[in-house]
C-alpha cells in the first residue's frame, strides 16, 4: 500500500493527514502554535513555529501503527492565505509573519488604490483589502525600514514551511493570487504592479502549479520526521483552493458552501475573463488553468457561536437548536444580519454591525436561533446572487463545515440558494485537497477530477422545497435592504463602542 500526506497549515494549528490509494484517512496529527497580538488589530506568528509543529506532526504520522514509513510517496500543502514572510539573503525571516487577519494596513490599501486606479482590478482582479499581502509589504517598508532593507524575497506561510523542508523556494498560482502582485489571468507576476511600488522582480519567488513537484525532503528533516528523504514534495495551494479540491469543486456548475467561523461561497470558473467588478474575490484554482470566484461572510458560524454563548451558555448546539426545524421559514418575520465583526461580501465594510429586524413579543429564543441560521445563509446567498447575475449557473452546492452538520441547515441552504445541496461523507477540508494534489502529482491518477472520483465521497442530498424557495426569495429581498438602512446608524454608533 502507498500513501500520501496532506498538510493544512491553519491559523491556530497545523493538521496533517495520511491518505491511502483508496482515499481513506489512515492517520492524522495536529500541533498548535501561538498567535501574537502586540497591538490592537495586529496578528502575527513566528514562521519557525510552523516548521517545528509540522515536523512534529509528520513524525507522529510516520509512526502510525501498521504503516511502513517507506511507503509514504509524497506530500503537499494547504496554507492560510496572504500572510507575509520576508526572507533575508540567507533565507531567514527578518521579522514575524503578518497574518491574513491583521488589519493595520488601511492606509496602505488607500495608497494602492490611488497609485493603480483601474489597473488594480484589471490586473489583480481583487480590491485592496487589509488582509492581502502587498499592503503588508508596504507597511513594513514604511514603518520598519531596517527590516525591509534586509528583506530580499517574500513568501507565504506554507511556502516557508515547504522551503524549510526541501530547501527550495516557490509559490503556487492559487496562493500568489491573494498577494495583489499577480496578473491572475496572465499567471505571472505583474511588472506594472511591481514597478508602481518600486519592487524588483527578484522580490517574488518562482511560480509553479499546485501539483508541481518542487523537490524532496532534506535528509536532516527526513530523519527528524521519520520519513524517507526520497518523499516527493508538491507545491500545494491556498486553503480555499485546496478546500475546493477536497470537496470536488473541479468543474462548471459546482459551488462550495463552507460555514466555519467565517463563511465562504466558492464557484468554479473556467473563464479567466469573468468580471465581478471586485464584488467577490477572483483567484487561480489549484487545478491547472482554472479559477474560482469567492464571496466571504466574516461572521458565519461565529454568529451562531455568539448567540449560544450569549443566550444559551452551558447548552450544546444540539440542545439550543432543538425544535428549530419546526419553526417555519422566516422565523415569524424576524431577520438577522450577521455583521458582528463587519462584512466582506458584497459590502466591504468594517463599521457595519449586526441587527435583528422585526422583533415582537411572540418571538421565542428558538425563533431567534432560526433567524440567525437564516441570516448567515442569506449573507452567503448575496454571493450566489452575484454569481447568477453574472450569468453563472448555480446548480449543485457542496456544503461543508458546521452548516453541513445539521439537516435543518442543509435544507435551509437548498431552499435559500434554490439549488441541490449535497453533504460529504468524508469531509476533511483543505488537508484532503492537499493530499489529492500529492496523489495526482505522484501519478496515481491521470487528473485531479479522476482523483476526486475516488477520494471525495458524497453523502445526503437536499432538494429545494418550492414553497420555502418562494418565501425565502421574498425575505431575501428585504434582507438586502437592511445594510443600506442601518449603515448610517452603525457609523454613528461606532464612536460609542469600547
Amino acid at each position: 500500500m502507498s500513501y500520501v500526506i496532506g498538510i493544512d497549515l491553519g491559523t491556530s494549528a497545523v493538521k496533517a493527514l495520511l491518505i491511502d490509494r483508496e482515499g481513506a484517512v489512515r492517520g492524522e496529527a495536529s500541533r498548535p502554535y501561538p498567535l501574537f497580538h502586540e497591538h490592537s488589530g495586529w496578528s502575527e506568528q513566528k514562521p519557525d513555529d510552523w516548521v517545528e509543529a509540522t515536523i512534529e506532526a509528520l513524525k507522529e504520522l510516520s509512526g502510525t501503527a501498521g504503516i511502513n514509513a517507506a511507503d509514504i510517496e509524497g506530500m503537499s500543502f494547504s496554507g492560510q492565505m496572504h500572510g507575509l514572510v520576508l526572507l533575508d539573503a540567507e533565507g531567514k525571516p527578518v521579522r514575524n509573519a503578518i497574518l491574513w487577519n491583521d488589519t493595520r494596513t488601511t492606509a496602505q490599501c488607500r495608497e494602492i488604490e490611488r497609485t493603480l486606479g483601474d489597473k488594480l482590478l484589471g490586473i489583480t482582479r481583487n480590491p485592496a483589502l487589509e488582509g492581502f499581502t502587498l499592503p503588508k509589504i508596504l507597511w513594513v517598508r514604511q514603518h520598519e525600514p531596517q527590516a525591509f532593507e534586509q528583506a530580499k524575497l517574500f513568501v507565504l506561510p506554507k511556502d516557508y514551511v515547504r522551503y524549510r523542508l526541501t530547501g527550495e523556494l516557490h509559490m503556487d498560482y492559487s496562493d500568489a493570487a491573494g498577494t495583489l502582485l499577480l496578473d491572475v489571468a496572465g499567471k505571472q507576476w505583474s511588472s506594472d504592479v511591481l514597478a508602481a511600488f518600486d519592487l524588483p522582480a527578484s522580490f517574488c519567488p518562482a511560480l509553479v502549479e499546485s501539483h508541481g513537484l518542487v523537490g524532496t525532503l532534506l535528509p536532516a528533516v527526513a530523519e527528524r520526521a521519520g520519513l524517507e528523504a526520497s518523499v516527493k514534495v508538491f507545491a500545494g495551494g491556498a486553503d480555499n483552493a485546496c478546500g475546493a479540491i477536497g470537496a470536488g469543486i473541479l468543474s462548471e456548475g459546482l459551488t462550495l458552501s463552507s460555514i466555519g467561523t467565517s463563511g465562504v461561497i466558492l464557484n468554479y470558473e473556467n473563464d479567466k475573463d469573468a468580471d465581478f467588478a471586485g464584488k467577490v474575490h477572483f483567484f487561480n484554482h489549484g487545478k491547472e488553468n482554472a479559477f474560482y470566484a469567492m464571496g466571504v461572510t466574516l461572521a458565519a458560524g461565529y454568529s451562531l457561536s455568539w448567540f449560544k454563548n450569549t443566550f444559551a451558555a452551558g447548552e450544546s448546539f444540539n440542545e439550543m437548536l432543538e425544535g428549530v426545524g419546526e419553526v417555519k421559514p422566516g422565523a415569524g418575520g424576524l431577520l438577522f444580519t450577521p455583521y458582528l465583526v463587519g462584512e466582506r461580501t458584497p459590502h466591504a465594510d468594517a463599521q457595519i454591525r449586526a441587527s435583528f429586524i422585526g422583533v415582537d413579543g411572540s418571538h421565542r429564543r428558538i425563533d431567534f436561533a432560526r433567524a440567525v441560521m437564516e441570516g448567515i445563509t442569506f449573507s452567503l446567498n448575496e454571493s450566489v446572487d452575484l454569481f447568477r447575475k453574472a450569468g453563472k449557473k448555480i446548480e449543485t452546492v457542496i456544503s461543508i463545515g458546521g452548516g453541513a452538520q445539521n439537516p435543518v441547515w442543509l435544507q435551509m441552504q437548498a431552499d435559500i440558494f434554490n439549488a441541490t445541496v449535497v453533504a460529504l461523507e468524508n469531509e476533511q477540508g483543505p488537508g484532503l485537497g492537499a493530499a489529492m494534489l500529492a496523489a495526482y502529482g505522484c501519478g496515481w491518477f491521470p487528473s485531479l477530477d479522476a482523483c476526486a472520483d475516488q477520494f471525495v465521497k458524497r453523502g445526503a442530498s437536499y432538494e429545494p422545497n418550492a414553497e420555502a424557495v418562494e418565501t425565502y426569495a421574498g425575505l431575501f429581498r428585504i434582507y438586502q435592504q437592511v445594510y443600506e438602512q442601518t449603515r448610517g446608524l452603525n457609523q454613528a454608533l461606532a464612536a460609542y463602542r469600547n
